[in-house]
């Protein structure tokens, strides 16, 4: 007998037919229970559940939410507020092209502010010796704290994996998963990534409202490495604590907030921050040389003009794209913020004629300035009888600190940073507790609606306190280490030569 060979029978006839025949029988047999066995095996495990198919209404209910600026899974959840698995519409995890764009247009606004805004206003106001240094500081802070943002500082202010409502968290370093998917945190119908360009152009112009206060008398190297220092001490916590989800003074979303605040656009974050930041700096340093006896007069007051018009247009972005969307919140700060604005320059021109006989291009955009400045925390909380009480009162306040009250103390804030931001952004913040209404933001009656408009003004002066001291002390300690490790201001020879062509070698005119 000759082997089988795989499984045919190769050669049967060799082999007796009996014993050939029960051994094809057993195979068979085998064969078939294993068949039985498998199907048994197919037919208990279930099928794959097919995913639950969204209702009409539903999707509509999903389209109707971008229109609304809502949450766009609140239609798919059932009575117990949980979203069948699987259940989803297109609506669901991506941005709306109207909110989307209105965010990138706003981000764009908000660099201008800076670039080229801030730099021509400030840049007309120092003396033509000193015109590139501060253009030279502007564009430098916009690059050192984009560098910033993209690697600690979006996620320290907008992450929460540390649970902290003083800092947020370390899950977006380096942006990473900043997706082009909203995050709902924050937005509904925003990109995560455009929320973050937005919020780091906040970042960007902030330390740059620090350098009107000390122009034409510090080195570049010290104030990259002061303004390095101060976005992790001052500015990131402080953001985090107002417009984190979990702030600490972050009293529209956040219902255990320790301090119930408001501000919507950066009356504390921004403007007080850097103003008071800016007076102890410029103390610190001293005053320029020849201060007091030597005439310091802006070298174009054309230059000043400009790019005052540039900061108006580009805060439309600043104070109605802090909305996070293109509804009817941003419409009404988009109106606030130009009946503050227009008003407060007005006013301003009008004092300056009624006291000094004349209304001058710099007191009018200084009162532009204050108004933008003192309508900010409030712009999305007020009406329009509001932004007017705001408006002139943001020329009356600051105008006495510019005028009289720094000549009596006898400070050098160079460009009134002082006087405009800190005070202006002060002012602002505690009117905000006087003059918000729900009516005008329905997200004040979630939790606040027992306060505002009754006890709402405590809660803001106890944000003003913390900021204010936050932004002295740390000043303060920075100041001294900068000044320790790389001297803070250039030698007197260059200091009256101008920083223009000993520190960047250039002038901004040749002749």
């Amino acid at each position: 007998m000759k082997p089988v060979h795989g499984i045919g029978f190769a050669n049967v006839s060799t082999v007796p037919m009996k014993f050939t025949s029960l051994k094809f029988c057993r195979f068979a047999l085998g064969a078939t229970l294993a068949l039985f066995a498998t199907v048994s095996t197919w037919a208990e495990e279930p099928a794959a559940a097919t995913p639950p198919a969204p209702t009409l209404e539903q999707r509509i209910a999903g389209l109707e939410a971008a229109l609304n600026n809502t949450d766009p899974t609140a239609a798919l959840k059932d009575k117990d507020g949980n979203i069948p698995t699987g259940l989803t519409t297109v609506s669901v995890g991506v941005p709306a092209p109207g909110h989307n764009g209105w965010m990138m247009t706003s981000s764009a606004l908000v660099l201008f502010m800076t670039l080229p805004g801030l730099a021509l206003f400030y840049g007309g106001l120092v003396r033509r010796k000193n015109v590139l240094s501060v253009l030279a500081q502007c564009l430098g802070i916009s690059g050192l704290v984009t560098i910033l943002w993209w690697a600690f500082g979006y996620s320290l202010v907008f992450g929460t994996s540390y649970n902290s409502s003083i800092l947020g968290g370390s899950e977006f370093f380096f942006l990473k998963g900043v997706t082009s998917a909203p995050n709902t945190n924050y937005a509904y119908w925003v990109s995560h990534n455009v929320f973050a360009m937005y919020q780091m152009m906040f970042a960007i112009i902030t330390p740059g409202l620090i350098i009107g206060a000390i122009a034409e008398r510090m080195k570049f190297t010290s104030i990259m490495l002061f303004v390095a220092l101060w976005m992790f001490v001052v500015y990131f916590p402080l953001a985090h604590m107002v417009w984190g989800v979990n702030g600490l003074m972050n009293g529209v979303w956040n219902a255990s907030a320790t301090i119930k605040a408001i501000d919507f656009a950066g009356g504390t974050v921004v403007h007080m921050s850097s103003g008071w930041s800016a007076l102890v700096l410029c103390i610190i340093l001293g005053k320029r040389l020849g201060f007091g006896k030597e005439k310091m007069a802006p070298h174009s007051m054309v230059l000043c003009m400009v790019g005052t018009g540039m900061l108006w247009v580009g805060w439309y972005g600043f104070n109605a794209g802090s909305a996070v969307a293109a509804d009817g919140v941003a419409s009404n700060a988009f109106m606030t913020t130009t009946l503050a604005a227009a008003t407060a320059g007005f006013v301003w021109g009008m004092i300056e004629l009624i006291f000094r006989k004349h209304a001058s291009i710099l007191g009018i955009c200084s009162g532009i300035v204050a108004g933008l400045v003192v309508i900010t925390p409030a712009t999305g909380f007020v009406n329009a009888t509001g932004a007017m009480v705001i408006g002139v009162l943001a020329a009356v306040i600051p105008y006495i600190f510019v005028t009289l009250i720094k000549a009596k103390v006898g400070y050098d804030d160079a460009l009134d940073t002082f006087g405009v931001h800190a005070v202006g952004g002060t002012l602002g913040a505690l009117l905000t507790g006087f003059l918000a209404t729900h009516e005008v933001n329905g997200n004040l009656a979630m939790n606040l609606k027992d306060i505002v408009g009754n006890t709402l003004w405590i809660e803001q002066l106890k944000a003003i306190g913390l900021t204010l001291v936050l932004s002295v002390l740390a000043t303060v300690a920075l100041a001294y280490i900068v000044k320790a490790l790389i001297g803070l201001r250039p030698t007197p020879e260059v200091e009256r030569m101008g920083l223009d062509i000993n520190e960047h070698g250039e002038e901004g005119y040749v002749e």
